[in-house]
């Protein structure tokens, strides 16, 4: 078979995704939280990633995804970003700061389903749906998740019920119904669309997402650590992105422990993840963490916030992933970071006037975080910095105005 998922409360091997489908991607013991583990050699990275190949998507790496190699994906051309230089944004750490650093951007807003970070986890789940006989499949999602999800089943065949909080875009709607799946838009947030979803999951018998912790999503995310090895030739020394679920924090973790082994030179980067002021958990509960001197369990102490924002994906007020992600920030001796909501238009034209694009408003969330990254004393000369983004401004149309009406 060459995988299992293995349970990660009680160690139990559940065999391959055909069985997890099965159980109602249950353990026996009642979690949900498995993880994958190949029977790999993971030297095979070293051809994998020969600089100078021609990669049109994430089964570039089938040694290390849970399908074989005749199954039929289900692509449009994703996961094989570029991850480019910034200058600017180095030069501007150099004159105001004196911090001699590097700044790479995965630009997955290049990616080719709908424009995301999360066309990878669709495509894979697309894959093995189609490959396993899923027919259906529900989730609630804030915008970004729904819109690929919806592209990559509407081509696998696979019947889509999207349950979406009240403040959705409208161009995220539109997108989505485009793809003829369907959406169910709440009257309340994001919690009471998970609640829906929930719901219909019971009362229809259908298979729902397990979440920010879906061994789909982690094993097709983690393979931005692949790329890296590939495009960068070495794995950076500080990982940035904006936070609302953890998926991608995760996914890059274990991507590090799978090659740790055969890359024993490859040391996890420093993660500075970063939320903005109006809808901030994760950093409210670091920051509770810090003032206590992270006692036993901190990583369980965490607030619930009401959103005040307009980011609608960025709305994760319960910040469910915290147990699993806190620690991993701590272990890599980073940090979560808070940046003003307001006035982030202004980072959005940097961008625009430096690079002539147009960057969504979480993606401009990750960007202002390196700014306070380098106001806090975060980076340091020598420094590789990837920002990871998340997506474009083509379903944030009232973003882009801002931007084009910054000044």
């Amino acid at each position: 078979m060459g995988y299992q998922l293995v349970c990660k409360k009680c160690g139990k091997v559940i065999g391959d995704f055909a069985a997890w489908f099965s159980q109602d991607q249950l353990c026996e013991c009642g979690s949900n939280h498995a993880e994958v583990v190949y029977d790999a050699d993971y030297r095979q990275l070293d051809e994998l990633c020969k600089p100078g190949q021609e990669v049109s998507n994430l089964y570039h790496y089938l040694p290390f995804l849970p399908i074989k190699g005749a199954d039929e994906q289900v692509s449009c051309g994703e996961g094989a970003v570029p991850i480019e230089e910034w200058e600017f944004l180095s030069r501007y750490a150099k004159d105001r700061y004196g911090i001699d650093c590097k700044v790479v951007v995965a630009r997955n807003d290049l990616n080719g389903g709908s424009g995301t970070f999360k066309d990878i986890a669709a495509s894979l789940a697309a894959t093995l749906f189609k490959k396993h006989g899923v027919k259906e499949y529900c989730l609630a999602s804030t915008g970004n998740a729904a819109t690929a999800y919806a592209t990559y089943l509407a081509k696998a065949g696979v019947k889509f019920d999207i349950f979406a909080p009240h403040d959705m875009y409208p161009e995220t709607q539109q997108a989505i119904r485009a793809t003829g799946q369907n959406l169910q838009v709440s009257e309340g947030g994001y919690g009471q669309a998970k609640a829906e979803a929930a719901d219909f999951h019971k009362n229809q018998n259908v298979m729902i997402s397990a979440g920010n912790i879906d061994p789909i999503r982690v094993e097709a995310k983690k393979t931005l650590v692949f790329e890296c090895m590939r495009q960068l030739g070495r794995i950076p020394d500080v990982y940035m992105q904006a936070v609302a679920g953890g998926t991608s924090p995760i996914a890059f973790e274990k991507g590090m422990r799978e090659i740790a082994d055969a890359y024993p030179e490859y040391k996890m980067p420093r993660m500075l993840l970063v939320q903005q002021d109006t809808c901030d958990p994760m950093v409210q509960a670091w920051e509770w963490a810090i003032e206590n001197e992270f006692p036993q369990g901190w990583n369980k102490h965490f607030p619930t916030v009401v959103p005040q924002t307009r980011i609608s994906i960025l709305t994760a007020g319960t910040p469910g992933m915290y147990p699993l992600v806190g620690p991993i920030v701590k272990n890599s001796g980073g940090c979560f970071l808070r940046v003003k909501e307001e006035g982030l238009e202004r980072f959005g034209r940097m961008v625009k006037d430096n690079q002539g694009i147009y960057m969504g408003p979480a993606s401009v969330v990750c960007i202002a975080g390196f700014f306070k990254a380098l106001e806090e004393n975060k980076l340091k000369s020598g420094d590789l910095v990837l920002l990871n983004t998340g997506e474009g401004c083509n379903r944030a149309l009232w973003f882009k105005e801002a931007i084009d009406n910054c000044k």
